[in-house]
């Protein structure tokens, strides 16, 4: 089997990868945290890198925006190149008002609105999408270990970035609460677009994967952060990823 999307030969790619969604973060990601760094795609400008973390042989995948692009580069990642360690390096939209700009936040869970769930179970069952146990306790761990604070629970997926389609306030059900307050009270801390089908995927291929996401749009408080702060800051997240993915 070959890979389309990805322009790397077996062996190019470390089993422990990194998958920010941006390419621009992972070439940042690679030049400033890794050495000995090698670029072995640019397929599409999607770029993926392979360096060294403290002595240990670490890639960075880029794999685009939503649940299908992702998918698109785990089942690659997984199936071609021996990837067992997937670690998503990504931004959210902080919904609780405990949640700030800049937080980390792992997700310790995925609830989601995708109909990938559907599609795999074919609606006999409400899979529940899991991260690596492991993984997560790892986290948790390191960012004591550094000081670092981070925030460890919920987060929902869903597949529509702008949603112009239904009532703008997303009321359903009882007609009194929006949907996005259905989602606080019961514990989401934010939303993005990519963890239903990272911890799906990688379930079905028995492998251990963890998202870990920085809030750069505070839902709650109308803040957001800039284009480059996107692309260029976040540096917790990766250190806590990277500390985490070579132990």
């Amino acid at each position: 089997m070959t890979s389309i999307h990805i322009a790397a030969e077996v062996g190019e790619i470390s089993e422990r990868v990194l998958l920010p969604g941006d390419p621009v973060r992972a070439k940042i990601i690679a030049e400033n945290f890794l050495t000995d760094v090698h670029q072995y795609t640019a397929i599409r400008n999607i770029f993926g890198f392979t360096g060294f973390y403290k002595g240990e042989r670490v890639s960075v995948q880029a794999t685009g925006m939503g649940v299908p692009s992702i998918s698109i580069y785990l089942h690659e990642l997984i199936e071609v190149f021996g990837a067992r360690k997937l670690i998503r390096v990504g931004t959210c939209g902080g919904m609780s008002e405990s949640v700030n700009l800049r937080d980390v936040i792992i997700a310790q869970g995925s609830s989601t609105d995708s109909s990938i769930v559907n599609q795999v179970f074919n609606g006999a069952v409400n899979f529940s999408l899991l991260p690596d146990f492991n993984l997560l306790r790892t986290a948790a761990n390191v960012a004591d270990e550094l000081k670092l604070p981070v925030k460890v629970g919920n987060v929902i997926c869903v597949d529509l970035f702008y949603n112009d389609y239904d009532d703008p306030n997303g009321t359903f059900g009882d007609g009194k609460r929006t949907l996005n307050d259905k989602l606080r009270r019961h514990g989401v801390l934010a939303v993005e677009m990519e963890s239903a089908a990272l911890y799906l995927h990688t379930a079905a291929a028995n492998v251990q994967a963890l998202g870990i996401f920085t809030v750069s749009d505070d839902l709650w408080r109308g803040e957001h952060c800039t284009t480059s702060e996107r692309e260029s800051s976040f540096n917790d997240m990766i250190r806590i990823a990277l500390e985490t993915i070579i132990r």
